[in-house]
């Protein structure tokens, strides 16, 4: 029996709802569907452990090929099952949990597993017809579900530290000992506050890892410093979303950019940032621009809508991300920060980045 929990049971969901719409939705920053954007799909492919399978329309059948086989089942079935499936995601409390009669249906047409083949990147690829263009795109997307836990978009590793130094003071060890034992609930924010009070200040210095700021210069020269800045902030001032840190950033203008006529440079750098996480951007391995398969996101709203959104449509993909966004604290001891230490001369202090949808 197939048992997954919400994220999981998402794919099925998506692949039973894309379908049954026999559309794709582009959504906007806010997750509101663009009327003026829709692409009819001409088929779906799902890679599964025995092969891929292709779902395609014949009137108002659903036409599945496999390698060696060929299914035909009427719309209307998937119509129902989608319908039944999002009330049983709704209505589920369990972590993990089974669907008998989701099960069943999509064993009747080689749909055996809850996910993708797992050494395929993309959930799911999609041909669309673009009638602006007049193409058929094969596009390739991950799977957002709202109905499950909020994913990561940049998970945390001692790969994403940030260094500061301690400038303007120089501590004695007791008061090193008196920052680092501050064990508060909000115990980062506290220890920074402790260094301030005894008129230390924390300059970025470095990334911990090179690879990670390599690639931050890769994207844009200017990342490693903004990105320390959007961390410290976090840290130090309530502000969580992205979109807010962004903005106070832009007001502080760490880089000292012209801003008399008004180039939106940090928001533009971190869309930039944001996409090329999105698209396969690593912290520990070398990235050199080249993108993955997965060029977007399908995002299963909680009320079961589902909207896309893709690099082909450039400018909403960035504006979902830096929207619907925030930072948050990861574990400090395992990620090793948070702490002051010496090294050499020096005095240091790391925070970490982690980012993750907002649901």
């Amino acid at each position: 029996m197939l048992t997954g929990n919400k994220g999981e049971w998402s794919e099925i969901y998506t692949l039973l709802k894309i379908i049954s719409d026999k559309n794709l939705f582009a959504g906007d920053s806010n997750l509101k569907k663009i009327e003026s954007l829709i692409f009819p799909i001409i088929k779906i492919l799902r890679d599964e452990s025995n092969g891929t399978y292709e779902y395609g329309y014949e009137r108002d059948l659903v036409i599945i090929r496999g390698a060696n086989e060929e299914f035909r089942i009427p719309l209307i079935e998937f119509q129902e099952k989608a319908f039944y499936l999002l009330s049983k995601l709704k209505e589920t409390t369990s972590s993990t949990f089974s669907i008998p009669e989701i099960e069943t249906f999509i064993n009747s047409f080689s749909c055996l597993s809850l996910k993708a083949k797992s050494s395929v990147k993309s959930d799911i690829r999609i041909v669309i017809h673009d009638q602006r263009t007049g193409t058929m795109p094969e596009l390739g997307f991950s799977i957002k579900s709202q109905l499950g836990n909020a994913s990561t978009l940049l998970n945390a590793g001692r790969t994403t530290n940030f260094i500061y130094q301690v400038e303007n003071v120089d501590l004695s060890e007791a008061q090193i000992e008196a920052v680092n034992s501050i064990n508060t609930r909000s115990k980062i924010k506290d220890r920074i506050e402790k260094i301030k009070e005894i008129f230390g200040s924390l300059v970025f210095i470095e990334t911990e890892s090179s690879v990670f700021g390599n690639n931050l210069t890769l994207i844009d020269s200017g990342l490693p410093i903004i990105l320390s800045e959007i961390v410290y902030l976090f840290f130090t001032s309530g502000l969580s979303k992205t979109l807010d840190l962004v903005n106070e950033v832009s007001k502080i203008n760490p880089l000292g950019f012209n801003t008399e006529t008004k180039h939106p440079f940090y928001s533009y750098k971190i869309k930039r940032f944001l996409t090329d996480v999105a698209l396969g951007m690593m912290p520990s391995k070398v990235w050199t621009g080249q993108l993955d398969s997965t060029g977007g996101y399908l995002v299963v709203k909680d009320d079961g809508e589902v909207l896309c959104y893709h690099i082909y449509n450039r400018n909403e993909f960035e504006d979902y991300l830096l929207n619907n966004t925030k930072l948050e604290t990861a574990s400090s001891t395992r990620h090793d920060f948070g702490i002051l230490y010496r090294e050499g001369e020096k005095i240091l202090f790391k925070l970490n980045l982690q980012i993750r949808f907002l649901r």
